[in-house]
């Protein structure tokens, strides 16, 4: 189960690491190195949120999210993205931001650091909005609840998450101007630009994704009522299909703008370790693939069945960094911290997860439909 399931991971581990050392020498191999573990630690949490959302899907989007969706996150979010930033930051063609990149890593590193505080709004509110929509909603499990069944009521409030989201993205623009005033250059614009388009963004693909789930749901539940009626000894199985079609492909999406706002701060964070963008991709490649494989394993599993506080963790953890993310649009924060931060609170949720367990006496029993699903993969 496990090598087949991270059989993969390993390979390309070995393939990239033994490239790497071919191409840089020792360097460039230890480089390589620490930056897939910089991926993993700082991503974990990602996991778990897509985890959460994949085992929705049916096994052919499950397959298209692990092939086409890794493609994404290798090539489109590790390597061409800094050069779209670079291209758009600087006003320059495909490829003089690519020769750019190669030949000037220096600048390259600059342009992409100058353009942190639009790219930290987009992402920080993006995630911001995850966070929110899931601590207000009611929920038959609840981690904190002393948090929790409070933010519930409140969450009754239509668009409550949109007026604190707007808030914090205020707050977080009025910060930029205020340090504009103290010498430092005014992005109060820019953030606040970026900021509102990744709350357009994550409402229009997550409503969209929500609808046509609630629309599949809502035809499922027809098409087993009618089967009861005509054959009461029936039972349908549109719960263990999964979704497909319209809803399958927005909730892709969503998964793909989800792991793009993650990726955000260890793009971001690589430079600190190098600016070459070849190591950055291998290198955040090789974590983005474990992350992928984790993913699985947890779908596989029905670990999030057996362990109901690990999506609260990996919530609080996603709120944890968009406030982090938003913060560093005027601080500077080590990424060490961010990766212990989400770390922890996903263990915590996990340590709680078994207790609970124990005391009701459940030692963690997968849902049946769920692991066929999987198991399809």
């Amino acid at each position: 189960m496990l090598l087949k399931t991270f059989g993969w991971s390993f390979a390309i581990t070995v393939i990239g690491l033994a490239l790497a050392g071919v191409l840089w020498g020792w360097q460039g191999l230890a480089i390589v190195g620490i930056l897939s573990v910089l991926e993993i630690s700082l991503s974990f949490d990602n996991a778990v949120i897509n985890a959460g959302i994949l085992r929705k899907m049916n096994a052919f989007w499950q397959k298209v999210f692990l092939t086409v969706g890794i493609l994404i996150a290798v090539f489109g979010m590790r390597l061409v993205f800094p050069v779209v930033i670079v291209a758009i930051t600087a006003k320059l063609g495909p490829i003089e931001a690519v020769n750019l990149a190669i030949n000037d890593k220096a600048q390259y590193q600059e342009l992409v650091t100058s353009a942190h505080p639009a790219i930290a709004a987009f992402g920080g509110i993006f995630l911001l909005m995850i966070f929110l929509d899931f601590i207000f909603e009611e929920r038959d499990y609840k981690w904190l609840s002393w948090i929790e069944k409070p933010m519930a009521k409140m969450g009754k409030l239509d668009m409550l998450s949109v007026i604190i989201g707007l808030v914090v993205l205020l707050v977080s623009a009025m910060t930029v101007a205020t340090a504009a005033a103290h010498g430092a250059g005014d992005k109060s614009a820019t953030v606040l630009l970026a900021g509102v388009a990744g709350m357009i963004t994550y409402l229009v693909v997550g409503g969209i994704s929500g609808y046509f789930e609630d629309k599949l749901e809502d035809e499922d539940e027809d098409e087993e009522g009618e089967e009861a009626a005509a054959a009461p000894a029936k039972k349908g199985t549109g719960a263990a299909v999964g979704l497909a079609g319209k809803a399958a492909f927005f909730m892709f999406l969503y998964l793909e703008v989800i792991d793009a706002s993650f990726s955000f701060d260890g793009v971001i964070g690589a430079f600190a370790i190098t600016n070459d963008i070849f190591m950055m991709a291998l290198g955040l490649g090789i974590g983005a693939m474990y992350i992928r494989s984790l993913t699985v394993f947890l779908v596989r599993k029905g670990t999030l069945d057996d362990y109901v506080y690990l999506e609260h963790g990996a919530h609080y953890a996603i709120g944890a960094l968009a406030v982090i993310l938003l913060a560093t649009i005027k601080y500077e924060i080590p990424e060490v911290v961010t990766g212990l931060v989400g770390i922890s609170l996903i263990g915590l949720s996990f340590a709680s997860s078994v207790i609970r367990n124990r005391r009701e006496g459940k030692p963690g029993d997968s849902s049946k439909a769920q692991s066929e699903v999987a198991h399809r993969v």
